[in-house]
């Protein structure tokens, strides 16, 4: 089928979105979700790269040294899949044909990717070859694999001064920090974490830890951790299945330390994307609640942010269950959304918590967890959990119309034919709310800006293309929904350094007319996808959820202030700053008429990226 849009006539095979998914009965939400007989995984994408040879050397032409990954990373097969062979060099064409084909691969070759929720469908898998058909060429192993589409010397070990050898410059205030990213001045990492800080003992003497995450690079994972924590009990909380379970399993054989925990995952194409630490120490226990998936892509040079709770200390023996509760109810609300996974691996973790006093909290958790909810659950979870949140313990502003909702993402899932359908409507409707006085409808005035990278901040990054791969907007959910592309502004992000490492991080907003204030910030694994955040169904009387997902939300009350200002020197950090380390800067800006949204399974051939590569899906 060929269809005519403003990004050229496109050949599409297969349809990659959440409108072609078989329409299941609305259930009520007291009655069991079926499972589905056949697991569906998206396509793969076959991507070649062909080197400009006119543009300067690449970066990894230097002596650093530079460590091979020991296995692939798990997570969504469309992710580890989408970079397959991409160091095999096609002819550049000067007027390349834009005719896209989607090509299957094997389940087990590709790129590991990072994460996304996108509500995309996949075809059944394939059938097993005929003898005939096999290509007795020996297959290639997996370890031969070069890490990274630019070749096996891409990755670099940082020096010994990028890495915090103190909390000196860290904001204890909001306790919200960026990753550290490779690449870029010095200054605008000073502050910013890194997962090897992150596990060091500068933060306490570790015992045990529970890593809830969508892709692992397991051998890469344990190598974070510090040599004395190495071989502490880990617990991986994951979403795998079948095959890809198996090979998670056999990627951990080598660590008996590893145990496993399956979240259950019962509507179809939902994923489990939450992102989550859980730190056990000699000292007490801390919650991390970050957007990274633990491969080491994630942690290179993508912008990348997280959420670090102050240490709990253990509550007095004999204290009552509910002591050591917080003004935001963090402990509670952590507590309902560990029991949610209804997993025996996660008790004895959830009697742990119990024992700890997390009264220091100035956070709200906002989760997801999937199932299909009516009467007072439907606040429990998703968007609607943060319009009672919003509405609870914020309180109205003077001309709350002429304050921006801003949302910031790194994938897309389908919006419905217009915006009525769900994003200018419920969503909107959420993000709109401020206190219990709140117009009963989303305000026409209100302006949504939506920032996602386009195809020039993608090309100018410093991954280059391949950090497309991370941002998995696909021609077939695009097409059906150019109306969306009018919301979007570009990703620029001077203010911390990070106008070029391309966002995996997700945030969403209320700013002021002049952008100087914050009626509240969110960070969270949610992209903006039904998925993620739920769909109302039956006339309103219930809400669908299909994935888990894990955010925190800073509400100015908290703090004892009515707004936060925005921090205008993200970099270097300051313990003393009282504004807030907005990633990106503000305002945004719109996109200009020469640029379109990145889409990651279309070729982009006219301009090489900043490693002289192009990029060509087939």
């Amino acid at each position: 089928m060929s269809q005519d849009s403003q990004h050229g006539k496109w050949t599409i095979s297969d349809s990659e979105d959440e409108d072609n998914i078989p329409p299941t009965p609305q259930k009520d939400s007291n009655k069991p979700s079926i499972k589905p007989d056949l697991e569906r995984k998206p396509d793969t994408i076959t991507t070649f790269f062909k080197q400009e040879p006119k543009l300067s050397p690449k970066r990894n032409e230097d002596n650093h040294s530079v460590k091979e990954p020991s296995a692939p990373a798990m997570g969504s097969e469309a992710r580890k899949a989408a970079h397959v062979n991409q160091t095999i060099p096609v002819k550049y064409e000067s007027n390349p044909s834009p005719s896209v084909k989607r090509k299957r691969e094997t389940e087990e070759a590709g790129w590991n990717l990072s994460s996304s929720d996108d509500e995309t469908p996949a075809p059944a898998p394939k059938k097993e070859p005929k003898k005939s058909d096999v290509n007795p060429k020996k297959k290639k192993t997996e370890d031969k694999r070069p890490p990274s589409p630019h070749g096996t010397s891409y990755y670099k070990e940082e020096p010994a001064d990028f890495f915090e050898t103190n909390l000196l410059s860290m904001n204890d205030m909001y306790r919200f920090y960026l990753n550290k990213v490779t690449g870029i001045p010095k200054k605008f990492n000073t502050g910013a974490l890194h997962i090897k800080e992150i596990l060091s003992p500068m933060f306490g003497t570790l015992k045990e830890s529970v890593q809830f995450n969508y892709c692992f690079d397991i051998p890469w994972m344990v190598e974070q951790y510090p040599p004395e924590f190495r071989d502490k009990p880990v617990i991986l909380v994951h979403g795998e299945k079948r095959e890809s379970k198996a090979r998670l399993i056999q990627q951990a054989k080598p660590y008996p330390h590893i145990r496993f925990c399956q979240a259950k995952l019962d509507i179809a194409f939902g994923t489990h994307h939450t992102k989550m630490m859980l730190l056990w120490y000699e000292e007490g226990f801390r919650v991390i609640i970050l957007t990274s998936n633990l491969i080491r892509a994630d942690w290179y040079q993508k912008t990348q942010g997280m959420w670090m709770s102050p240490l709990y200390p253990r509550l007095p023996e004999g204290s009552p269950g509910t002591a050591g509760e917080s003004p935001t109810n963090f402990k509670s609300d952590l507590l309902e959304y560990l029991e949610a996974y209804r997993a025996p691996e996660l008790a004895e973790c959830i009697d742990r918590i119990k024992q700890h006093d997390l009264s220091e909290t100035r956070v709200y958790l906002i989760g997801s967890t999937p199932g299909r909810y009516q009467g007072p659950a439907m606040e429990k979870w998703g968007h609607l959990r943060l319009r009672k949140l919003l509405s609870e313990h914020t309180k109205p502003v003077q001309n709350e119309e002429r304050w921006h909702v801003l949302g910031q993402f790194s994938s897309i899932g389908s919006m419905g034919l217009d915006k009525t359908k769900w994003l200018a409507a419920e969503f909107q409707r959420t993000l709109t709310t401020l206190g219990k006085a709140g117009k009963s409808l989303a305000s026409p005035e209100t302006q949504m800006l939506l920032v996602y990278p386009s195809v020039e901040n993608v090309r100018t990054s410093l991954e280059g293309y391949p950090a497309g791969g991370s941002l998995p907007y696909s021609i077939q959910t695009a097409q059906k929904q150019l109306w969306l592309h009018s919301y979007f502004h570009g990703w620029h992000a001077d203010v911390t350094g990070r106008s070029n490492a391309m966002p995996h991080i997700k945030t969403y907003m209320r700013v002021s007319p002049d952008f100087t204030q914050l009626a509240w910030f969110l960070v969270t694994s949610a992209n903006l996808s039904k998925a993620a955040w739920g769909a109302l169904e039956k006339n309103n009387t219930q809400v669908m959820v299909r994935s888990y997902e894990l955010g925190v939300l800073y509400l100015p009350s908290a703090f004892n202030m009515s707004t936060f200002p925005v921090e205008k020197n993200v970099f270097p950090a300051s313990s003393s700053s009282k504004g807030f380390p907005v990633p990106f800067d503000l305002p945004p800006q719109h996109y200009s008429s020469k640029e379109q949204p990145w889409i990651w399974n279309i070729p982009y051939t006219q301009a090489p990226d900043t490693h002289g590569n192009v990029w060509v899906p087939s």
